[in-house]
């Protein structure tokens, strides 16, 4: 079993660096061409104020030479569903639940382990950057594939944006998640529900070490049960009463 979670725009640099490792040749790939935009270039690409550009460019040429600032992965993002999936004060089962299991789907780094040690960046699957003649989610998809190939339980909290990387093959493997919330007999969803529930979610997951797909429906988090009645054989329901 392997659970896919995305990057976060929202990064947490108030942590203790850590030892660098060397960049895939995919990665380098990216990196390389990523390098060759100069300021003004990254401004209209990332579509952000010549100053936000201006940053981009030093964090760029910073990984470049090898002298960026590292960090695990599964620290350095901080969004919403990041800051609520449990990372501090796992217990040793937990830490290795978390180190085997779960993978980042990255733009620059791949699809890869959440300890993975890398350096702050901005790029997305929905950046119009063209890397070997290919936009960025027909570079990875090869590689995002082969990392998942022989893994019979896949559990999706992607969006879109980052499950279309995969093949449709691998994509028709996925278990994927709904949360929901009933105010009063109305069901409601929206990214904040879904991105906080998520977070919860995987927490559930990690301190109940879920290794089996039937034992996801019997997870109750965050005030989230499983709905039967409203999954399907491979997308499970959760809703919460508000």
């Amino acid at each position: 079993m392997k659970i896919l979670i995305p990057t976060a725009k929202e990064l947490n640099l108030d942590l203790r660096k850590q030892a660098s490792e060397p960049l895939s040749p995919l990665s380098k790939t990216v990196l390389e061409t990523l390098s060759t935009y100069r300021i003004a270039d990254l401004e209209k690409l990332y579509k952000v104020s010549f100053e936000r550009a201006s940053k981009e460019y030093q964090r760029i040429q910073l990984i470049k030479s090898g002298k960026a600032p590292t960090f695990s992965a599964i620290s350095l993002f901080d969004g919403l569903m990041y800051r609520h999936i449990k990372r501090d004060q796992l217990s040793l089962m937990e830490e290795t639940y978390l180190r085997e299991r779960v993978l980042i789907a990255s733009s620059l780094y791949g699809l890869i382990p959440a300890y993975t040690r890398i350096s702050p960046y901005r790029l997305d699957f929905m950046t119009s950057l063209k890397v070997d003649g290919k936009s960025l989610k027909a570079y990875w998809k090869r590689a995002y594939d082969q990392v998942v190939a022989k893994e019979e339980v896949l559990l999706s909290l992607l969006s879109s944006e980052f499950e279309t990387v995969f093949s449709k093959d691998v994509r028709n493997r996925m278990f994927t998640f709904k949360f929901m919330e009933n105010h009063a007999g109305k069901l409601k969803t929206h990214s904040t529900i879904s991105k906080k529930a998520r977070g919860d979610f995987l927490s559930a997951l990690i301190m109940n070490r879920i290794e089996e797909v039937e034992d996801i429906k019997k997870l109750e988090f965050a005030g989230f049960s499983y709905q039967k009645d409203r999954s399907s054989s491979q997308e499970f329901t959760f809703i919460k009463d508000v």
